[in-house]
C-alpha cells in the first residue's frame, strides 16, 4: 500500500487532470511540529503543489500570524475544534493555498486534564468549499501521538482530494 503522501500527490494530479487546475496545499501545525509538512515534502515533485507551512506552537503565533481570534482561545482553549478550523483558515489565507490542513493537540506526557486528556488532537482543513475539523484521541507516547496526528491530517487531506475527483 502506498504511503499517504504518495497517494496525495497522485490525487492532486488526478484532480488537475479533471479540473485543469493544480491545487495548492499548505500546513499549519502546532503539536505535530512540522511533521505533516515533512511528510508531504518527502515526495518528488511536491514543490509543484506544496507552498509552505507555519509551525504555530504558541498562542501568540496563532493570533499574530494566523489571525486566530484571542476570544476563541479564551472561550474554547488552544486545543479545540474551533482553533483547528481558524488555524486552517488563517493558514489558507496567509500561504495563499487552495487547501490548508492544521493540527492542535496535547502530545504528552503532561499537559492533559480530565476534559482534554493527553493524546487529544483536533485536525482542521480549510478550502474554498468547506472548513471542518476532526477530533482524535491517541493513546501512545509523545512521539507516537505526534506521528498518529500527522497521519490523521494526511488522511483528512486525502479524503478531501478524493471528493474533488468524485465530483
Amino acid at each position: 500500500m502506498a504511503e499517504l503522501e504518495i497517494e496525495i500527490a497522485k490525487l492532486i494530479r488526478e484532480c488537475q487532470a479533471k479540473t485543469g487546475k493544480l491545487l495548492t496545499i499548505g500546513t499549519v501545525e502546532s503539536a505535530t511540529g512540522g511533521r505533516i509538512a515533512d511528510r508531504i515534502t518527502d515526495v518528488l515533485g511536491s514543490s509543484d503543489y506544496f507552498k509552505g507551512s507555519v509551525v504555530a506552537y504558541s498562542n501568540e503565533v496563532k493570533t499574530n500570524v494566523l489571525r486566530v481570534k484571542k476570544e476563541t482561545i479564551e472561550n474554547y482553549g488552544a486545543v479545540s475544534s474551533q482553533i483547528a478550523i481558524e488555524m486552517a483558515q488563517g493558514g489558507r489565507k496567509l500561504l495563499e493555498v487552495d487547501v490548508c490542513v492544521s493540527d492542535t493537540g496535547i502530545a504528552g506526557p503532561s499537559g492533559g486534564s480530565p476534559e482534554k486528556p493527553v493524546g487529544l488532537f483536533y485536525i482542521g482543513l480549510a478550502s474554498e468549499q468547506e472548513s471542518l475539523s476532526q477530533k482524535h484521541i491517541f493513546s501512545g507516547n509523545r512521539e507516537k501521538n505526534k506521528r498518529d496526528a500527522a497521519e490523521a491530517a494526511l488522511d483528512m487531506l486525502k479524503q478531501h482530494l478524493l471528493h474533488c475527483i468524485s465530483k
